[in-house]
């Protein structure tokens, strides 16, 4: 009886499990009807008790007649009230009921389709606190060395609906919005994009008002509050002057501002491989973070310790790694790859975090060359695991393979040597960046850009390295100065070109899984280590 109960225990929260997934990571009919125009969050964090309150005022327009909303917002936090704003000229109240992570909306009559309404939530409570952020996601509560309190927010993965209602779903990005954070007047609060207002909340208190003007995720929507300094400059950027801000704690500026020049070559660099910097309208921010980093949207945050590497370690092993700041190289390349371009789905991941870890091969290439950029590149490959596909579960907010980062450059890496022609390269990576401008994509469609602009049959390449774990295996053997080779350990149909170097030239050769035989005049060759495969000679 005891095992039969503690399996029905199981088998009840699996599925409870599994039915809140589904509400988070599908587009449910009562999300179907109602897209997200603007977020207006106030929020007002109590440090001593760990808790917060406030309002977002959600702007969202119907493109369907709809009557039943859903509204995320993560246990322990509550939806204390739901109202049309005064300017509304309704006023009155909404009724709401809670599943889970979820809140179902019922207005009294079904909104009409095409029109843009605004509704005001109320919200407060213990959100969820992260114990190692940004791992673990929630409300960071910290002290600076001087004991003075330093709060943020990390929350990709878990959801932004860990602290605000919001329709937390990737593929639903509001197009503007604006964050008003209330704190102590020895404190200073930080938003996204630029500060809009600051004005005395009395009882010792003053009210930020920050706002970005762009299309943003729901997670990269953050507060940093503490005892900042600031100062700023100007880059000169393809599209003119990048306003660019640095916000560190009293006690680190020294050491920011000779950390920090590398943010201008990293602009220059990723501007040159990705294009205009996405967001100029809403400038560039490096926001020091207790917590080790995070591409927040035009606020950047920053934790590596003021030092070179992964805090203090070259993640490829090849020495390039200790050159730069792997936080602010990478946590930048995500305003291309993941903030200006976004998923739908977290499923989807590989796109942020596949061209965003290449970008740190291209930072390494443009500061000490092409070799050094290889190097560094063919060095992450030690992290790769293979355990799982590259590619999650859709509809269900389930993430990959945390080899997205290093497989995922690997194969962006790959897809480069087979066009064989970096201009082609460099002007497909810009015209991801302009063509997918702001906006949300598939994986597929990515795939599919890659492909037409590439004139590469690349569909069984991306097949192997995202939704497979097998390294393909080059198998060869030589015989009487004649060759014969194929692909192993691979898709069916694998078909990748592959680069071999001979005593006496470079050959491209086409492989398959069936032997193919071809001429050569050495008994030694050597597989092109810009490919991420295995060799065996037969």
């Amino acid at each position: 009886m005891r095992k039969l109960l503690q399996l029905s225990l199981l088998i009840l929260v699996a599925y409870t499990c599994s039915a809140q997934d589904s509400l988070r990571g599908s587009i449910t009919p009562e999300r179907a009807w109602w897209d997200v125009v603007k977020y207006d969050i106030s929020v007002e964090p109590e440090f001593d008790l760990k808790t917060i309150a406030g309002i977002n005022i959600i702007t969202f327009k119907t493109v369907a007649a709809g009557k039943r909303m859903q509204i995320d917002l993560q246990e322990p936090m509550e939806i204390n009230e739901v109202s049309w704003p005064t300017q509304e000229g309704r006023g009155q109240k909404i009724i709401f009921q809670r599943r889970g992570n979820i809140y179902y909306l019922d207005f009294a009559e079904p909104l009409a389709k095409n029109k843009i309404y605004s509704i005001a939530i109320k919200f407060s409570g213990f959100p969820h606190e992260a114990v190692t952020p940004p791992w673990d996601g929630g409300w960071i509560w910290r002290k600076d060395k001087y004991g003075n309190p330093w709060m943020s927010v990390a929350c990709q993965g878990l959801g932004a609906s860990v602290w605000y209602p919001c329709k937390d779903h990737q593929s639903d990005e509001p197009d503007s919005a604006s964050l008003s954070i209330i704190v102590p007047d020895s404190l200073v609060a930080i938003g996204n994009g630029r500060l809009r207002n600051k004005t005395d909340a009395g009882n010792h208190k003053t009210k930020y008002v920050w706002a970005v003007t762009n299309p943003i995720n729901n997670y990269n929507i953050i507060p940093y509050i503490g005892k900042y300094v600031n100062w700023s400059e100007k880059f000169d950027g393809e599209k003119g002057k990048l306003d660019v801000n640095y916000w560190v704690l009293q006690e680190n500026e020294v050491k920011a501002r000779k950390q920090f020049i590398q943010v201008p070559p990293m602009l220059k660099c990723f501007e040159h491989w990705f294009g205009p910097y996405p967001f100029y309208e809403d400038g560039y921010q490096l926001v020091e973070s207790p917590h080790v980093g995070m591409e927040h949207q035009s606020a950047i945050a920053y934790g590596n310790k003021f030092a070179n590497g992964y805090t203090g370690t070259d993640r490829s092993g090849t020495g390039w790694g200790s050159k730069w700041d792997y936080i602010i190289i990478h946590e930048s390349g995500h305003e291309w790859f993941g903030n200006n371009i976004t998923t739908d789905e977290i499923a989807d991941m590989w796109v942020h975090e596949a061209f965003t870890t290449y970008s740190e091969t291209l930072y390494t290439e443009c500061q000490w060359g092409k070799d050094a950029g290889n190097a560094y590149n063919i060095g992450l490959r030690k992290l790769i695991k293979n355990d799982k596909p590259v590619i999650g579960k859709y509809g269900l907010n389930i993430e990959g393979s945390t080899d997205m980062y290093e497989k995922g450059s690997a194969l962006v890496h790959i897809i480069r040597q087979i066009m064989n022609d970096d201009k082609k390269f460099r002007n497909m990576l810009r015209g991801m960046n302009e063509k997918f401008c702001h906006k949300t994509v598939t994986g597929a469609e990515v795939e599919r850009y890659i492909i037409e602009i590439s004139g590469a049959d690349l569909s069984k390449v991306f097949e192997q390295y995202l939704a497979s774990t097998l390294v393909p295996v080059f198998e060869y053997k030589i015989d009487k100065g004649t060759m014969s080779y194929r692909w192993s350990n691979c898709v069916a149909g694998f078909n990748m070109p592959l680069k071999i170097i001979t005593t006496d030239k470079d050959v491209w050769l086409n492989p398959t899984e069936i032997w193919q035989t071809m001429p050569v005049h050495s008994n030694k060759i050597i597989v092109d280590m810009n490919f991420y495969v295995v060799s065996r000679k037969m």
